[in-house]
């Protein structure tokens, strides 16, 4: 089925681009936000929800009276204000996801296919080649249709229904640690995906639930 790209992720992977290919260099103040919708012929809620997704991956910063600005590569990274703090904070969040992944994870053990498996394998590899050419939103982006493969087969509807219903918020807890992510922390984030297919492979229910 075609599923179309919602306009602030597709714009948000524009602009990516164009700070990985050096159009928008380093330290450079981005166009306004005025100059930017009517460039890409979108709303400004649209624009702003993009420039909001690349300031949580860490690629642009706002700073108050000055403007938006790419950072640099080495520039200091610091994880950005948790934007559902007025409903949730980050650690109820975290603690909500350890308590449906697992189980999903688990009711999933030995309903997958040889071809979910094989996919969850490849989401992992694009995982680790989208990080390393510092595709952000490509590795956040595989790493969550990693996780909703699997709850689209937990087999369960209202355990899936429930996760989906927290898809924004489990979003941004996956977009929200890559400014402070390192390469070793990266690493063993791969390892724990390959390890969850690993276990899923046995169709063990309680391997697959303590490697999520």
């Amino acid at each position: 089925m075609f599923t179309r790209t919602p306009v602030p992720q597709s714009i948000a992977r524009k602009l990516q681009e164009m700070i990985l290919s050096g159009d928008l260099k380093s330290g450079e103040k981005i166009p306004s936000q005025r100059e930017l919708s009517e460039k890409f012929g979108i709303s400004r809620a649209s624009l702003r929800e993009a420039l909001l997704t690349l300031e949580t991956i860490g690629l642009i910063k706002t700073e108050a009276g000055r403007g938006t600005f790419v950072v640099g590569a080495g520039a200091s990274r610091t994880m950005s204000e948790w934007k559902f703090s007025d409903e949730h904070s980050l650690r109820e969040v975290f603690e909500t996801r350890l308590v449906l992944e697992g189980e999903i994870t688990a009711f999933a053990a030995g309903r997958l296919s040889e071809d979910d498996l094989a996919h969850l394998s490849e989401l992992t590899d694009r995982m680790e080649k989208a990080w390393s050419r510092r595709d952000f939103l490509s590795n956040v982006e595989a790493d969550l249709e990693f996780h909703d493969l699997i709850a689209q087969n937990c087999r369960n509807r209202m355990i899936a229904r429930l996760y989906d219903q927290v898809r924004e918020l489990v979003t941004e807890t996956q977009r929200q640690p890559i400014p402070i992510t390192d390469p070793a922390r990266m690493r063993a984030s791969l390892s724990e995906h390959r390890a969850i297919v690993a276990a899923l492979e046995t169709g063990n229910a309680e391997a697959s639930r303590s490697a999520m």
